[in-house]
């Protein structure tokens, strides 16, 4: 019986071995015939039997354990009915909300403003000014708002004026819920710069873009009730 520790320890360390082994490998034939995936973050072991997931940043693909085939697109669990590689993906992408650069947003604050939610948006995206009208529905809410100007050069424009407001949130109200267009104003715009580095690298591609006190992300507008049901259950998890 003394023996079964040492025996348990042995067949951990040799499966470690392997598995540092079986990354190499698959790195190194990678990397020789794929000159884009040189720099490979991570190689680990997937559900399905001899399937290993590559990843480079946020985004995912599959080999073999010896790295002579490579598939781009989604594993499915079936059984499970789950999307495997968007369940990682959201792991990857999620954004620790203590962690937000919040003097780089301003505020909305409706009622008592206990639950909080940020949302990354473009003055032009039609999508947002949608997203803001369902908001007037919410109530006891903090919203923090990133200007991301994304879709247009009007767009950059637009949010430097609403940046350099004397009160951004009044403006960005008149402009996305009764299209007053912005006056023209200037200032220190690097906030701006700042919001577009970081939803560069936490892979923000779209607008609105909402992330929740726990974690919690979703892309696109969603309606005022579905907003009001993920802030209660990211306010129970805190």
């Amino acid at each position: 019986m003394k023996l079964l520790p040492a025996l348990l320890a042995a067949a951990a360390l040799l499966a470690g071995t392997h598995a540092t082994a079986q990354d190499a490998a698959i790195r190194k034939t990678l990397a020789e015939r794929i000159p884009q995936l040189s720099q490979i973050d991570e190689v680990r072991t997937t559900p399905m039997k001899g399937l290993y997931e590559v990843r480079i940043g946020t985004d995912l693909f599959y080999t073999d354990a010896t790295g002579n085939y490579l598939i781009q697109g989604e594993l499915i669990d079936t059984r499970a009915r789950r999307n495997l590689t968007e369940d990682r993906i959201t792991k990857l992408t999620a954004v620790d909300f203590k962690a937000l650069p919040l003097q780089d947003a301003f505020t909305i604050v409706r009622g008592k403003g206990e639950r909080k939610v940020a949302v990354f948006e473009d003055p032009n995206c039609g999508y947002c000014k949608r997203f803001e009208k369902d908001m007037q529905n919410v109530d006891n809410v903090t919203m923090y708002v990133f200007l991301y100007p994304i879709l247009s050069p009007d767009s950059a424009e637009k949010s430097r004026n609403i940046w350099c407001a004397k009160d951004r949130a009044a403006v960005w109200e008149d402009w996305m819920l009764r299209d007053k267009t912005p006056a023209a104003a200037s200032c220190d715009t690097d906030a701006l710069q700042r919001n577009l580095a970081f939803g560069r690298k936490h892979k923000i591609t779209g607008t609105p873009t909402l992330l929740f006190a726990d974690g919690t992300r979703v892309p696109g507008a969603i309606g005022a009730q579905d907003v009001d049901k993920r802030l209660a259950e990211a306010a129970a998890a805190q």
